[in-house]
């Protein structure tokens, strides 16, 4: 009786096993999507610092293929997943009016504009804008936590595209 509830158990157990597991979530993405390709963005935005669109360019594809299944393609032509895409808008603004119009407060807002492009299971296009911002105190230098400022938003804009990514279309 034992014997037969052990087995009964083992099976049952084994059955509902996952066949494969991983920690990276595929979402709604086609199974076709194996690669993808990212195109150094362009900066067009009065300001932004020029070493920005390379430096937001290489932190999408470690962000992308640390967190889905895609694999990063060495050319444009191999990959299923093709994005690209452009800085519009870095600007610093007054966001917290005090008596005599003092700002307690500023904001950095980036806007970047990407195109993703898909070869299967059908050719597709879609445009994705992410507009992200940081706020910093009106008495602090810009300079010196721009670099910190733009590493938050560089990681809300990065997960905006992968969700676009993972999202059903």
């Amino acid at each position: 009786m034992k014997l037969i509830f052990c087995i009964s158990l083992f099976l049952m157990l084994t059955s509902c096993w996952p066949s494969s597991v991983s920690f990276k979530d595929a979402g709604s993405m086609p199974i076709e999507w194996k690669s993808f390709h990212v195109k150094t963005l362009e900066v067009n935005a009065p300001n932004c610092p020029l070493f920005y669109g390379a430096q937001l360019t290489e932190k999408i594809k470690d962000g992308v293929q640390n967190n889905t299944r895609l694999s990063l393609a060495t050319k444009l032509t191999d990959a299923e997943v093709q994005i690209e895409g452009e800085i519009l808008n870095y600007q610093v603004s007054p966001i917290a009016i005090q008596n005599g119009d003092n700002a307690s407060k500023n904001r950095l807002s980036l806007t970047v504009q990407f195109t993703i492009n898909s070869t299967k299971p059908t050719e597709e296009k879609l445009t994705l804008t992410s507009s992200r911002f940081e706020d910093f105190e009106a008495t602090t230098n810009l300079s010196s936590i721009e670099n910190q400022l733009l590493e938050n938003i560089t990681e809300q804009i990065i997960q905006d595209l992968i969700n676009k990514l993972m999202s059903n279309w």
